[in-house]
């Protein structure tokens, strides 16, 4: 018997996704719960998996098409005893599972990503790359890191069998890259592609924002020496169990921290600017470039977490991103955002508010620059060019000054954040 898989409304009414890529092709063999395809919404990507087995008989959408909500994705020809008693109940029912099974991840991501039902094995960008190389599937893989963490060490018995393959990879990459060359020698026309997906999202609100929004922005420079030192200091130790110390940690403990007497920094406005709500969790969001454009998710109630804490998810949930497998929860519910352009390079900038929140720093990069110490002597210092964009509605300039030094206070004598932690 072959049935059709209805895609459904898989989170905040999405009408259609992107047929990102088909994981079993026309005519495989697929059991029950095993993944078949992944479709992108305009938030984040989703895995579909097969409600019975059997072989899949047809893909009613190609790679890169728009699959419509309420249609079928794929056709498959059930397997065995269930053909005979397989119903068009049954199709709904298992529809319905999957909207539960969406609804319970966004409801359990607000306090925790990693339990996202998508969530694969944890390991870093690199991890995965030589995983990639060697055809490994992670999940299958051991971890002797924190919480299971794949690390480089635990592939490295697999690193020599997969040589061979690795090396075939290269060739086909060359042979690619010459192809590549020769059609650049050929005339080009001009390349058309829709904007769609996050890429669409993500234009939508920033036109939003910046034209209901009145930005203005506030600068300032902050000496991060004996901030870069401390974290020079915890590094290792941070290392030793599994984890990677960045920057971020710190002045994201260091912003919850300013919010506090600064709450108007912390607040949403509504639609026309009749009502501001003073929020009572410090949701800080983050801005990660990913393969299919701009993605800011945020760090649940950063005022009660430890450096260790928001260390690892901010680990994890900068890796999510970059998958584009973030789970829907994780972007919603932010307060107050970081983007850090530094890491890319630049040092000024003036972001886009990330509406309906209020303000919005983005971080330059950090500069070895000659200063002038207590006694005159010029010294070299870490510096940091900070930028703030504030809604001019509910935020004046004074205000945004306030907060941006009791911020800076925190950030240039770490050791003064300890009097402020309960």
């Amino acid at each position: 018997m072959k049935i059709d898989f209805i895609l459904p409304d898989i989170g905040e009414g999405i009408v259609e996704c992107e047929l990102v890529e088909w994981h079993l092709a026309e005519g495989a063999t697929v059991e029950e719960d095993q993944p078949v395809a992944d479709v992108m919404t305009d938030k984040a990507l989703v895995e579909i998996t097969a409600m019975h087995t059997g072989v899949i008989t047809k893909h009613y959408w190609k790679k890169g098409e728009i699959a419509k909500v309420g249609e079928p994705l794929f056709e498959i020809q059930v397997a065995g005893e269930a053909a005979a008693n397989t119903e068009t109940a049954e199709v709904e029912s298992k529809t319905v599972e999957i909207e539960t099974k969406v609804a319970e991840v966004e409801t359990k991501a607000a306090d925790q990503v990693s339990v996202s039902p998508n969530a694969k094995a944890l390991a870093s960008p690199a991890v995965r790359r030589i995983a990639r190389e060697l055809d490994l599937d992670l999940n299958q893989v051991v971890g002797s890191g924190k919480e299971g963490r794949v690390l480089k060490e635990d592939l490295l018995p697999l690193q020599q069998a997969g040589t061979q393959q690795s090396e075939i990879q290269q060739s086909e990459a060359q042979q690619n890259k010459t192809q590549q060359d020769q059609n650049l020698a050929k005339p080009e026309v001009n390349r058309v592609e829709p904007i769609k997906g996050i890429q669409a999202a993500m234009a939508k609100q920033m036109q939003e924002a910046y034209s209901t929004i009145p930005h203005f922005t506030y600068a300032e420079s902050i000496d991060v020496t004996e901030l870069e030192a401390l974290r020079q200091e915890l590094k290792l130790e941070f290392e030793q169990a599994g984890q990677r110390l960045s920057l971020m940690p710190f002045f994201m403990k260091a912003l919850a921290l300013a919010v506090k007497q600064f709450p108007i920094l912390n607040s949403q406005v509504n639609a026309d600017c009749t009502q501001l709500t003073y929020l009572s969790d410090i949701n800080i969001g983050m801005a990660v470039a990913s393969s299919k454009g701009l993605l800011v998710p945020n760090i649940k109630q950063v005022q009660n977490k430890t450096l260790r804490e928001l260390a690892g998810e901010i680990t994890q949930v900068t890796e999510l991103a970059r998958e584009v497998r973030l789970p829907p929860a994780s972007m919603k519910g932010g307060s107050i955002t970081i983007s850090n352009i530094g890491v890319i390079g630049g040092t000024v900038a003036t972001p886009i508010i990330n509406k309906p929140e209020v303000a919005i720093v983005a971080l330059g990069r950090m500069q070895k620059l000659p200063r002038f110490n207590a006694a005159g002597e010029v010294e070299a210092r870490q510096i940091m060019d900070i930028s703030w964009s504030a809604d001019h509605r509910v935020v004046d300039g004074a205000t945004l000054a306030s907060f941006c030094n009791l911020w800076k206070s925190y950030l240039e004598k770490p050791a003064r954040m300890l009097t402020e932690l309960s």
